[in-house]
């Protein structure tokens, strides 16, 4: 019977650890998923929401090697004006350099509700302007 006992004891003590450490495989990648910038949600429940949406009003986006970032001061304002006067009634969303080509882009939702970004040389010339979602299309 003593036999039998500690058997019991052992096995159940086993299942223990391997459910407990189960437990906690289960619940380190919900713990990851929602550390870091409070500004960003993101949850486990799906492989999609895994990662973090990148928040538009920040810039950030990469090519040829360049972070855009958002411009301030004079900078903004001469690319904010520019791109409104090109685009009547439009709505800035953001002002920033361009990381593929252009030397600034503002993001804005044009008066019929539709996005673009509108491309500016060294000057704030509008050189462009692309309708379309986030990122408003190819330059063309």
């Amino acid at each position: 019977m003593k036999t039998t006992m500690k058997s019991t004891v052992a096995g159940l003590a086993l299942a223990a650890v391997i459910g407990g450490g189960a437990l906690a495989a289960a619940a380190l990648p919900a713990n990851a998923a929602t550390t870091g910038d409070s500004s960003q949600t993101s949850t486990a429940a799906s492989p999609a929401s895994s990662s973090t949406a990148r928040d538009e009003t920040k810039g950030g986006h990469q090519a040829n090697g360049i972070t855009e970032t958002l411009l301030t001061g004079d900078t903004a304002t001469k690319v904010t004006e520019a791109a409104l006067a090109a685009n009547p009634g439009a709505t800035i969303q953001r002002v920033e350099n361009d990381a593929e080509g252009a030397v600034y882009e503002a993001h804005i939702i044009k008066s019929d509700g539709t996005r673009a970004t509108v491309y500016l040389d060294a000057s704030f010339t509008v050189t462009s302007t692309e309708s379309g979602g986030p990122g408003a299309g190819m330059k063309g």
